[in-house]
């Protein structure tokens, strides 16, 4: 299904309030962006895994990938004094080829650095050379393990992904990655393996950091609980599983006011990998470019222009205001979520 296919999915749902009216009811509507302090770039969306939860739809067999020019546009942009932070996802960020050169560049910058990794990418022989790049770079690694249990974890990655990504998280640590002191920052990213929201961001750190410590030998930093999206392939899985009128009404009867105040897409710039500009990644997956009048494309960014620009919304974004809300930073409001986790 396409963007527009998706999003009509999502609107058909029985007695569901869409999320435009549920902002005026509140006084939230519009949302209006404020200066753009994050610049997130989508650099490919071929992936070595197939996971359950992607929005994307990342896999081995898909070709959209960054281009040279387009990142030299983008760490044109990136020097801007209002962009604090460079967010590089994907995709498995990793496979396109020209990710050493553009972190060599934005290291330069002395900015904050993300790549968002699935970790098993490097345990694989081309690949393995990327963490030497992360540390040399002071690159922030924000890997994706959707629990701390081998079993589970495997159910939505593949057999064997949870095994490699320890190996990798090992390798990580040896660098000095999660550990105090070093100033190489290691988080982690828990999905929630089925049709529910996840649990107290705080509690499944601890949860987390015990677990894996006791358990494999390995530590991190911070742990961010994000909130799967009912879009891309998670879209497909809620609907074979007949969940997601109910998962809808979930995200719906766990809105919380307090988390639209703070939604990413108010302070991050998402660059798809053709160089079109997106209020944030999952509005780039459904084909929803900025709001007319504010520029398009890379090559058109003006931060003054994107500055106060009404965020483009639709009923998905009910995903990332329920319960504590949840970002690319993981939760977004204090307090426990709504609903239980199992």
């Amino acid at each position: 299904m396409d963007g527009d296919e998706q999003l009509e999915v999502l609107a058909r749902t029985p007695g569901l309030e869409s999320f435009r009216r549920r902002l005026e009811r509140d006084g939230k509507a519009p949302i209006k962006a404020v200066t753009p302090t994050i610049l997130q770039m989508n650099v490919c969306h071929r992936c070595n895994l197939n996971c359950k939860h992607c929005h994307v739809k990342a896999g081995p067999d898909r070709a959209e990938a960054m281009s040279r020019k387009t990142m030299e546009r983008c760490l044109e942009v990136a020097q801007h004094q209002s962009i604090t932070t460079i967010d590089i996802t994907g995709g498995s960020p990793e496979m396109n080829e020209h990710l050493p050169w553009l972190l060599e560049h934005l290291s330069q910058l002395g900015k904050r650095i993300i790549v968002r990794s699935n970790l098993v990418i490097l345990d694989e022989g081309p690949y393995r050379h990327l963490i030497d790049v992360y540390s040399r770079n002071c690159v922030e690694v924000v890997a994706s393990l959707p629990h701390f249990s081998e079993n589970v974890s495997d159910r939505q990655r593949g057999v064997g992904s949870f095994c490699a990504a320890i190996r990798v998280m090992r390798t990580l640590n040896e660098h000095g990655y999660g550990k105090e002191g070093t100033g190489l920052v290691l988080d982690l990213v828990h999905n929630p393996v089925g049709a529910y929201l996840p649990g107290s961001q705080a509690s499944l750190e601890q949860e987390y950091k015990r677990r894996l410590a006791e358990e494999q030998g390995v530590v991190f930093n911070t742990l961010f609980s994000i909130t799967n999206m009912p879009i891309g392939r998670y879209l497909g899985f809620l609907r074979m599983s007949d969940n997601l009128h109910d998962y809808m009404h979930d995200l719906a009867n766990a809105y919380n006011p307090a988390a639209v105040d703070d939604v990413m897409c108010r302070t991050t710039i998402s660059v798809g990998w053709d160089g079109t500009l997106y209020d944030c990644d999952f509005n780039q997956m459904l084909g929803l470019p900025l709001t007319e009048g504010a520029p398009r494309h890379i090559d058109h960014f003006n931060a003054d222009r994107l500055e106060h620009r009404e965020v483009v919304i639709a009923d998905h974004c009910y995903g990332c205001t329920a319960g504590a809300g949840s970002s690319c930073q993981g939760a977004l409001a204090d307090g426990e979520r709504t609903l239980p986790t199992e």
